[in-house]
């Protein structure tokens, strides 16, 4: 497969939700044959215009595939898809690759790593950092851990998603960077918000503030995003708040595992839980800042 041309190469992507959706049409516009499988099938039709193949069932998708890739958005989601009558380990050869992209946590990786290796599939945890503007424009940087085997056969479909590849060693160290990386970016989001709801009781504008912090160095980019989006009201979803608050629980397990304390991550989980089941999960997580202090 190694010398085999992107036309001669048969993906099976498994969950083309808010971000399956626009890396699967990366892939699609590399001329890599991709068959898509979601359970709202309303999801597959653009890809299929794009020239995907739509599956009926994830059996269906996996058949004779080279690589099969599952972005969902938990551990039992994707134990779902990948097990079972109709799901893709029923047709999977042995020596296929499985790229795990979706964030599930540490201790699913390594229950389906376990269930890879008994079916003799190479198990690559690949798990994506992005949200959906990066992914559109097939700039995800890639967090893959996994066989070295594999490596020569993921690269060039990282290469169609992504700008960067990190290879992080054995399966299950790109899950646990991802979740370092996820809680960077909770925990930033709650400091824009902070610095916002702080401007604002001391009598200052708050878009003055964010224009500064825009021109020195210890502004981000994305936390000047963030900050001019909650300003406007504009809270549309490039990653959901539930997705968000998904990943940061799974860090403070992750954190338990290894006895430590993420303490800044800790004391925002009420506050964005409530956001959740208010009915804001859906949308962008910059939403918190209707709630905090609210």
């Amino acid at each position: 497969m190694n010398n085999q041309k992107a036309n001669d190469v048969t993906i099976a992507f498994l969950g083309v939700g808010q971000m399956g959706t626009p890396m699967a049409s990366c892939l699609i516009s590399a001329d890599f044959n991709v068959r898509v499988w979601n359970r709202s099938k309303e999801r597959v039709k653009g890809l299929v215009q794009l020239g995907g193949i739509e599956a009926s069932t994830p059996a269906v998708a996996a058949a004779g595939a080279d690589v099969v890739i599952t972005m969902l958005p938990d551990g039992p989601s994707t134990e779902a898809v990948m097990q079972g009558a109709e799901s893709a380990f029923a047709t999977l050869s042995s020596g296929t690759v499985w790229l795990q992209m979706g964030t599930i946590g540490i201790e699913w990786t390594e229950r389906l790593r376990k269930v890879a290796t008994e079916a003799g599939v190479l198990f690559v945890d690949a798990p994506v950092s992005g949200s959906v503007v990066p992914a559109t424009a097939g700039q995800l940087i890639m967090l893959a851990s996994g066989p070295e085997e594999a490596q020569s056969i993921a690269e060039p479909i990282f290469e169609a998603m992504g700008s960067h590849t990190f290879w992080l060693g054995g399966a299950g160290a790109g899950t646990r960077a991802k979740l370092v990386l996820n809680n960077w970016l909770v925990d930033l989001v709650e400091m824009v918000v902070e610095t916002l709801k702080f401007s604002e009781a001391l009598g200052l504008d708050p878009r003055a503030i964010v224009e500064i912090l825009a021109d020195a160095p210890t502004g981000s980019p994305y936390a000047v995003a963030k900050a001019r989006d909650m300003l406007d009201g504009d809270f549309s979803p490039n990653f959901a708040l539930k997705h968000a608050m998904k990943d940061a629980l799974l860090a403070l397990d992750a954190a338990r595992s290894v006895d430590e304390e993420l303490p800044l991550t800790a004391s925002l989980i009420a506050t964005w839980q409530r956001a959740v089941t208010d009915g804001a999960g859906d949308l962008d997580l910059s939403v918190v800042y209707r709630y905090v202090g609210a």
